[in-house]
């Protein structure tokens, strides 16, 4: 079983998520209240109310933690009028006592709740630059059916320096590229926006693979580099690994360059084949002053029913607590015979488990599948 239902609940368990909890502080006040006016004299739980609105602020929200703290009060002033001491001092400071704290209770529910929701627009923000940026890719494109996968390593993000895009070509073909930006955080981010951009504004256009190479190299050197110093260029370097394909619809073959990126994994009943071009390029961006001038293109056979799998290294280097690497070649066969979509899914699940829900690096997979024309 996958780790994946317990991610889904662990991200449910916040404050305003669980309201059929409110039955504790509700039970709690009503044992105290009952077993106090029982209870002999020299037995005191009164003290314990407090504990009604501060669990409360655990799972619910102002109004709700405002309530128990109101039922909290007003199950103390009953235990002090059934037990006659409501006018001692001693009750009227465990009243006052108690009323400070729902108070205090309520401040925090109505700062966090503050935050929450500042928060939640700011993630709906981050949310729609996603979509913009990591575009999903079409589900079907000619005779190709894909199938995409993100899991960032920081469990609030969304993106990171993985990326993928594919795009239609007038020679009825299909090209997409897999990339993996260096480094993280905004940077990355930065740097895989400017890598995206250059190819979907070129790959429809560019006549040949290399002449696209050669663009998202200049493009992405020049972009990187064109505020900086030379001592800060001499330091300071961006690159991204990157493969591109370009799969025609009637040729059951799939072009390919590589630029530093791990090899395509071919699938074909339960063989699988590691694409190893002969000739793998440099990173993007990784070309020096002038950039690289020729691209080596290797052609493959990617037949009907054969199922082409593109990955970053965030996946065959996922280990576990023993350091395990991830063995993706092995896990791979036992899925070829299912959808793309549904491959994903079964590769998702397995992953997380073998990393125990924490990946230490972003990871991205797509799956292609050659149906006929």
């Amino acid at each position: 079983m996958g780790l994946r239902p317990w991610l889904d609940f662990r991200h449910t368990w916040r404050p305003g998520h669980a309201p059929a909890l409110v039955v504790i502080p509700v039970g709690l006040i009503v044992a105290v209240c009952v077993v106090d006016v029982l209870a002999p004299p020299h037995i005191h739980l009164g003290p314990l109310l407090v504990a009604a609105p501060a669990i409360t602020v655990a799972f619910a929200g102002a109004r709700v933690t405002a309530l128990m703290g109101a039922l909290a009060v007003v199950a103390q002033v009953l235990i002090g009028v059934f037990r006659g001491v409501l006018p001692t001092a001693n009750i009227q400071a465990q009243i006052t006592a108690l009323i400070v704290v729902s108070v205090a209770c309520v401040t925090v529910c109505v700062v966090r709740d503050r935050r929450e929701r500042q928060l939640q627009r700011v993630r709906s923000v981050a949310e729609a630059a996603q979509s913009v940026l990591l575009q999903p890719l079409p589900a079907r494109t000619g005779p190709l059916r894909i199938a995409s996968l993100y899991i960032p390593a920081e469990e609030e993000a969304e993106l990171g320096g993985d990326l993928y895009a594919a795009a239609r070509t007038v020679h009825h073909s299909t090209r997409l590229l897999m990339g993996d930006v260096r480094g993280n955080g905004l940077a990355a981010i930065n740097n895989a926006a400017l890598l995206l951009g250059a190819f979907r504004a070129a790959a429809h256009r560019q006549a040949t693979l290399p002449r696209l190479a050669v663009h998202l190299d200049a493009a992405f050197r020049w972009d990187t580099s064109q505020w900086r110093s030379q001592a800060e260029q001499d330091t300071d370097e961006d690159f991204a690994t990157a493969l591109l394909l370009d799969i025609p619809d009637h040729d059951p073959v799939v072009h390919l360059i590589t630029c530093g990126h791990p090899p395509p994994l071919l699938l074909r009943g339960n063989r699988i084949t590691p694409l190893m071009p002969e000739a793998s390029h440099l990173p993007i961006g990784f070309g020096g002053l002038f950039g690289i001038s020729a691209y080596e293109v290797q052609t493959f056979p990617f037949e009907v029913g054969d199922l082409l799998l593109l990955y970053t290294d965030g996946v065959i280097e996922a280990r576990d607590a023993g350091g395990v690497f991830y063995p993706f070649a092995d896990r791979a066969p036992e899925w070829t015979k299912e959808d793309p979509d549904e491959l994903l899914r079964l590769l998702q699940d397995d992953l997380l488990t073998h990393v125990h829900g924490h990946l230490d690096d972003d990871a991205a997979v797509v799956a292609i599948r050659r149906l006929a024309v």
